[in-house]
């Protein structure tokens, strides 16, 4: 797959919906990518170099961990040494000063808007913008984040009408998950798509397999054959002889005779 970069995805603004999803291993990088999804994002931490090796294709966004950085000298750190580790943007819900930092120095920048996990203290998780008023401090954080020089966008959890004038007001690939289908791309975790959450499933949510109860499957299966095992060297059938290997009686005897001179 011809590797897609920022300029692509800008280029094509407007004129193209993209798909994309959040993974957490090299393992579904390469299902993605073999599926047709060019931009994936994940978390820098040791999974990223596999990730990258998985999809050389893709247009990957890593994480930057909501307060990593504490000045836009350490961002700029941070952002190129995750661009070093395979990432073709850096995802940070930091402020409009930080994403600043890292986008003067080239380094494409993913902000983000509308339910912010690492900011839900300030709003709840709920959807976010559906007053007048929440809206317009909605669009003046998207503003912000644009003059601030970020490629892209993620509008998680707002009103599509919301995510629509956005989308056409801003000169930012929109990452959209939880609003409609009006942002330039359509977002969603694989934990969600293939149905390993075990836990809570967001409204937006939609599962296409469920692999947490083959998952529960296999380790019943892994389970019975550990305690098969336990049981099989306890009774003494395990090992049988097919299972070792043995010196013939001559070479026994050698070093026997050569074990009693050594001593």
């Amino acid at each position: 797959m011809k590797k897609t970069s920022v300029h692509q995805l800008l280029a094509s603004k407007g004129k193209r919906k993209w798909v994309q999803v959040h993974v957490e291993s090299a393992v579904e990088a390469a299902a993605a990518e073999a599926a047709g999804i060019s931009i994936l994002s994940c978390e820098p931490d040791h999974t990223l170099e596999g990730i990258r090796k998985a999809a050389p294709g893709a247009f990957i966004s890593a994480g930057m961990p909501h307060g990593t950085v504490a000045n836009g000298d350490e961002a700029i750190r941070y952002g190129f040494a995750v661009l070093r580790r395979g990432a073709d943007a850096v995802y940070c819900s930091q402020s409009p000063r930080i994403i600043e930092a890292m986008a003067r120095e080239g380094i494409p920048v993913t902000g983000h808007v509308g339910l912010v996990p690492n900011l839900a203290a300030w709003t709840g998780f709920r959807a976010v913008g559906r007053s007048a008023a929440e809206a317009l401090q909605v669009v003046q954080r998207v503003k912000d984040i644009e003059n601030a020089g970020a490629a892209c966008l993620e509008v998680e959890v707002v009103p599509v009408e919301l995510a629509d004038h956005i989308t056409r007001a801003t000169a930012m690939i929109t990452m959209g998950m939880g609003c409609g289908n009006v942002c330039d791309t359509q977002y969603l975790f694989s934990c969600d798509v293939l149905g390993t959450n075990t836990g809570h499933y967001p409204r937006h949510s939609k599962k296409y397999a469920d692999l947490a109860a083959r998952e529960a499957e296999l380790q019943r299966v892994r389970t019975d054959a550990f305690k098969a095992f336990v049981a099989d060297v306890t009774s003494g059938g395990y090992p049988e002889s097919r299972h070792e290997v043995h010196m013939d009686s001559a070479d026994l005897a050698a070093f026997g005779n050569a074990m009693k001179r050594g001593s």
